[in-house]
């Protein structure tokens, strides 16, 4: 019986994986089994982190809102929400000052 060839789409498969796997380090980056697997994890994890880095900027933001504004004025966020509901304008010759500060 002669030998068969065998297709490309397993091939085609791994190469897939491998090329995702292009900046991995030791056997991550070498051994088919292990590329899958850390990739299948670093997919999941950029997944996860892209939520958590909206979350932590907000976060961010905020924090840098308050500094700036207990920086000049005696101002929290709650008072910042009443401003901007009562009189829009206010609030933004507010942030335009706030802006000039930083």
């Amino acid at each position: 019986m002669t030998r068969v060839p065998r297709g490309y789409i397993a091939r085609r498969r791994r190469t897939k994986m491998r090329s995702f796997a292009s900046n991995f380090r030791g056997a991550h980056l070498r051994l088919n089994r292990m590329i899958t697997q850390q990739v299948k994890r670093a997919f999941v994890s950029s997944h996860r982190d892209r939520g958590r880095q909206k979350r932590d900027f907000r976060r961010l933001w905020i924090t840098q809102i308050n500094a700036a504004t207990r920086k000049k004025f005696i101002l929290n966020r709650k008072m910042l929400a009443q401003v901007a509901v009562s009189n829009p304008n206010n609030l933004y010759t507010i942030s335009n000052k706030i802006k000039i500060i930083n």
